[in-house]
């Protein structure tokens, strides 16, 4: 069960605080007057002086906030010891003997000592409650709104998706690689600690860019890394003391069918790959950011100082494992890395990790593209549920070429479709069946949603990929969002086939929403075609992606937001808005969304690997990330496929009903939800049979020229924008 810890990717040193021994004296103090010192819960002992002298949490703090003052040292340092009691606190009173009600009623609680507006009115019962009504008191006032609510969501999001680790745990169930990212992000609190980096510098960033893809993913890689170092460290506690299966190394393990030594490599690897993506987000991404957002020499300062604040706490967590006694494989045995330890030595290794992770930076830009790809055994994707087809198919089918036509599509000079084009990549029978109970006009307004985005995802790469002109394709994202308008007539008049059609799709499928529903469906397109401007990035830099940035980003160019937020519509008012954000909805969604961009991903393959000099691909991305062959990636996606599959299944049988209970769902709330449900599954092997039935992805028409396969352009364009909306 034990391993040697992996050599680890450290790019930046660790420093220290000077204020350290202040804060050690004075969170001592505050801990015991939390009564969280030698105190039992319940009759259980959580911490004694010792347990909290020897994983010196102040140590974390000043080497994580070098550079803050001694009273926002205090200040940070009280608010990771409530963190970890409250952590510890968890495991004793409600993972070693898991009881789901009284973890919940818990849970619930504290909310209460959160609020974002106005003060706190409930009385403390425990020391989890008062350690956090007290730092709540000290911390917020002097934030902006914004932040206190970005920092109220992470603090939620780390206390409740405690019971997802509960859950998991009552039921024997381990999570998959995709769900145990996703989920470990929430539960393993580093968002939160991202919004404490703000506090702790003195600077926020600005609201406006908060949510932004370089911000975000700034965040998200920060996150991981923090987690899968953890899990590095805190294998031997977790799993071999308190029974834990939240743990990375013990995910892949299972997952890759591998010895634990391995896994740990892998965990390491995608660490590293998550540190990398970080760097280069923030040389390449940020500095864009900036300058197209015209953002003041303020909010500047503050962005590359919570970037900073960011790197900061990478170094110093990482000396703080090394150092402290909460883990054995650190503290506890220092002698894991072969050489020295302690303050300073993590820079020692900079030379030597920037050289040994060298190769899995290299392989992720110097790909040689158009390479023959030879004889594929394709998995066998099992989708388990019925195919249903619209009878109104056949007639939809012409409309499509005729709205094609009226829109301009035939007329673009040098042409990107014409008529065979349409007709031969069948659209209509992908609406068929994602929505089978369609009537004509349904069925017609969800075929020409296909074709414009399916034609936009063509164009993009052929217009603007072979000129590298990603300001070309982003000036168009700007026309194309001011067509969306909340009267439903466009705000600049149409030239092209892309903004026309996107305006007669915008006023025949806004008119009967409200405004809520209107801004979603804008924000979903936005995502979209933002997403196609990433994956023109990616391809003028030859970039194969990091696999958890591939994933999520797959999500954005499948289209996903744009399907779900079309598929929830339907429903209108009857779910409220916040079941919808919930972790079972959630994962219903996001693994029924995995399994369509594989079935892509896998037929796809030869088409964009071969002919189209691709790198977004799931088998090209594993067997990059992995430095496998084809073989293997296949297998490996054929696993992912499989295990989101029955992650589906199992939100439907298990996590739905749960939820249902839990928040005392109404009844009609409960059959629209089920209904959704039934939807994805109609999605889900509608998008199967699709790929079955075309010729798009067939070898016989990739060797003789088949209709916009890419051969008959002087240039390979990139991946065509796959078929989600039903």
């Amino acid at each position: 069960m034990s391993f040697r810890l992996p050599e680890f990717y450290l790019s930046y040193p660790a420093r220290l605080n000077p204020n350290l021994q202040r804060a050690r004296e004075h969170t001592k103090v505050w801990a015991r007057s939390m009564q969280m010192i030698d105190v039992p819960q319940q009759g259980k002992e959580i911490w004694s002086e010792a347990d909290l002298d020897r994983d010196d949490y102040a140590l974390l703090c000043a080497y994580t906030h070098p550079d803050c003052d001694g009273d926002e040292l205090d200040l940070v340092t009280d608010w990771y010891v409530w963190v970890f009691y409250f952590d510890d606190h968890f495991v004793e009173l409600y993972k070693r003997d898991p009881d789901l009600t009284a973890a919940r009623e818990h849970l619930d609680r504290l909310r209460a000592f959160m609020p974002v507006e106005g003060p706190i009115t409930e009385q403390p019962t425990n020391p989890v409650e008062a350690g956090l009504a007290d730092l709540w008191r000290r911390t917020v006032p002097s934030m902006s709104a914004d932040w206190r609510r970005r920092f109220a969501e992470s603090t939620k999001a780390l206390l409740d998706e405690s019971l997802w680790e509960l859950h998991n745990i009552s039921e024997n169930r381990l999570s998959n690689p995709i769900e145990y990212i996703e989920m470990r992000r929430k539960v393993g609190g580093a968002p939160w600690s991202a919004n404490l980096v703000e506090h702790a510098v003195g600077m926020e960033v600005p609201a406006e860019l908060a949510a932004t893809r370089p911000l975000k993913v700034l965040r998200d890689t920060f996150s991981d890394a923090v987690h899968l170092r953890n899990d590095l460290f805190s294998y031997e506690r977790e799993v071999a003391d308190e029974g834990e299966l939240s743990n990375g190394v013990l995910v892949f393990e299972r997952f890759l069918g591998c010895d634990t030594q391995q896994a740990a490599e892998t965990v390491n690897d995608l660490l590293t790959s998550r540190m990398h993506q970080f760097e280069h987000t923030a040389l390449t991404e940020v500095p864009r950011l900036l300058d197209e957002h015209a953002v003041d020499p303020v909010g500047r300062l503050a962005v590359l100082g919570y970037a900073k604040g960011l790197q900061d706490w990478q170094s110093g967590g990482h000396e703080w494992h090394m150092a402290s006694g909460r883990y054995p494989e650190g503290g506890g045995n220092s002698s894991v890395l072969g050489g020295p330890t302690g303050l300073g030595t993590a820079g020692a290794y900079i030379a030597k990790s920037l050289i040994s992770t060298a190769p899995q930076r290299l392989r992720s830009f110097t790909r040689v593209p158009f390479q023959p790809v030879g004889p594929i055994q394709k998995p066998q994707l099992e989708v388990p549920f019925e195919l249903r087809l619209c009878p109104h198919l056949d007639a939809s089918r012409e409309h499509a070429v005729e709205w094609a036509r009226e829109m301009g599509m035939f007329a673009d000079s040098p042409p990107v479709w014409d008529e065979e084009a349409v007709r031969f990549n069948d659209l209509p029978l992908c609406a068929a069946g994602l929505d089978p109970d369609a009537s004509l006009e349904e069925l017609d307004l969800g075929s020409h949603w296909l074709v414009w985005g399916t034609y936009g995802d063509d164009l993009y790469p052929q217009r603007y990929g072979h000129a590298r002109d990603v300001a070309g394709a982003k000036a168009q994202n700007e026309r194309l969002k001011q067509v969306m308008t909340d009267t439903g007539e466009p705000g600049i008049v149409p030239v092209n086939m892309m903004e026309r059609g996107l305006a007669d799709l915008w006023r025949r499928t806004t008119a009967p929403m409200n405004a809520r529903e209107r801004q979603s469906l804008r924000s979903a397109v936005e995502v979209m075609i933002d997403s196609w401007v990433w994956e023109l990035d990616n391809q003028a830099h030859n970039h194969v992606p990091d696999p958890v940035d591939y994933v999520e980003m797959r999500r954005a160019t499948f289209g996903s937001d744009m399907t779900i937020s079309l598929a929830r519509f339907a429903h209108g008012d009857v779910v409220p808005p916040e079941l919808y954000e919930t972790r079972a909805v959630q994962n219903l969604e996001n693994s029924a969304i995995d399994c369509a961009t594989m079935i892509n991903d896998v037929f796809s393959y030869r088409k964009e690997i071969e002919f189209e000099g691709e790198v977004h691909n799931a088998v090209l991305v594993v067997q990059n990330f992995l430095d496998c062959d084809q073989d293997r990636a296949f297998e490996i996606v054929h696993g992912l496929f499989n295990a989101r599959m029955e992650q589906f299944l199992h939100v439907i049988n298990v996590e739905l009903p749960v939820l249902y209970e839990e928040r005392e769902v109404a009844p009609e709330a409960q059959e629209a939800l089920n209904q959704h449900a039934e939807e994805l599954k109609d999605w889900l092997i509608g998008i199967l049979n699709w790929h079955e039935k075309v010729a798009r992805y067939h070898d016989s028409e990739l060797r003789h020229n088949a209709p916009l396969s890419g051969f008959r352009a002087p240039y390979a364009p990139s991946t065509p924008w796959d078929p989600v909306l039903g």
